[in-house]
């Protein structure tokens, strides 16, 4: 077996890090017993509950400490419930968020919208930046949440989210901060009011995020019946996926210089063999490991079928299947064919040097061909 493919004949090269990571073995190591023998439901008041209920308590920790102290951690099945638990818990007042953003952010205001919610979209530049100047105007009194990736998931753009935060404040607004791809790898600004994490784009588990609230912020909660978590998120707690998190946010933490090296030199050797292509968003304020390209005349869902022992993609995962261009690659201008064209290869803590080398020669390969046959 292998951490590619199992027990395939063709080992397949992962590239595809922004739609998930390789879970940590130590994830595996922490969960099992969680899965298999301390199965008591963690809030139930005897023993055994209150034995599991601990690690929840020690796991919920571990993710807080890569988050500002000031603030409660809620758990949730994920990122996406906790950007709908941050955005529809703000009950009345203006949403403001940029186009670059996930469709689980895109989707939730456009819903409220739909509902008589008034909404502003903020413009990027062509490096994928918010354009400030328009964040400057449409940021005023009346606001009530500010909405913005901190790394964007197509092509890895760092937004100046710690000056949206502070508009958002000088207007009596919250800050809402999507950190699914940030996290333990971007240093998260202090102002922020809220902060979604997700646990599989960390070497965690699937079905578990997190919502981090500041001290006095209050929601109205989405789901009801027990009032666990605070009465804000009902449903009883997976211990197991929990501890999965709170391990995974313990290895970013732990693993943080280690992992920034390693993901900097392959960038570096990613750049150069990737040099004919175009890289897609700004260059300098990025997180590296996201390298969103494009190339004339190359169709991507072709390349996609000819490289089939490697795993990267055309965009975000979630979107995958539409047939609609990336709205974050149009969103910087440009065309739909230049969108159809690019392709976005992630890498990161179990990516190596070779796998790069062998899935960049594949790529470049398959690329070539399809221009020789224009």
């Amino acid at each position: 077996m292998d951490r590619h493919g199992g027990a395939c004949a063709v080992m397949t090269i992962y590239l595809d890090y922004q739609a998930t990571t390789p879970p940590a073995p130590e994830v595996f190591d922490v969960m099992a017993p969680l899965l298999r023998d301390q199965f008591a439901n963690p809030h139930s008041a005897h023993r055994l509950g209150r034995a599991v209920a601990a690690q929840v308590e020690v796991a919920r920790e571990e993710v807080m400490r890569l988050l500002p102290p000031d603030g409660r951690l809620l758990f949730t099945s994920g990122a996406t419930e906790a950007l709908n638990m941050a955005i529809q818990g703000i009950g009345a007042g203006r949403i403001v968020t940029i186009a670059t953003e996930h469709a689980a952010v895109l989707d939730t205001v456009d819903a409220l919208a739909r509902d008589g919610r008034e909404v502003t979209v903020l413009p990027v530049g062509p490096g994928g930046l918010v354009d400030m100047d328009a964040a400057r105007q449409a940021i005023a009194p009346g606001v009530a949440l500010v909405a913005a990736m901190l790394v964007n998931n197509e092509i890895g753009v760092v937004q100046p989210v710690e000056a949206l935060a502070e508009l958002a404040h000088a207007a009596g607004a919250l800050f809402l901060c999507d950190a699914v791809q940030g996290y333990g790898r971007v240093p998260i600004p202090p102002p922020c009011d809220m902060i979604a994490v997700s646990g599989h784009k960390i070497h965690g588990p699937k079905g578990i995020g997190a919502l981090w609230i500041r001290d006095g912020v209050t929601l109205r909660p989405l789901i009801h019946g027990g009032r666990q978590e605070g009465g804000l998120r009902s449903g009883t707690l997976s211990p197991a996926l929990c501890a999965g998190l709170g391990m995974a946010a313990r290895l970013m933490r732990e693993r943080a210089d280690t992992d920034r090296a390693h993901v900097e030199s392959l960038w570096q050797r990613a750049r150069t063999l990737f040099s004919d292509w175009a890289l897609n968003g700004d260059a300098d304020r990025r997180y590296h490991g996201n390298l969103n390209l494009r190339r004339d005349g190359i169709d991507g869902s072709r390349l996609l079928s000819d490289c089939r022992n490697v795993a990267f993609s055309l965009g975000s995962a979630c979107a995958s299947g539409s047939g609609r261009p990336s709205h974050v690659l149009r969103s910087l201008g440009l065309s739909d064919r230049q969108a159809r064209g690019s392709v976005r290869i992630g890498f990161g803590r179990y990516t190596t040097q070779a796998e790069l080398e062998d899935a960049a020669q594949a790529i470049n390969k398959a690329a070539g061909m399809q221009g020789a046959s224009r």
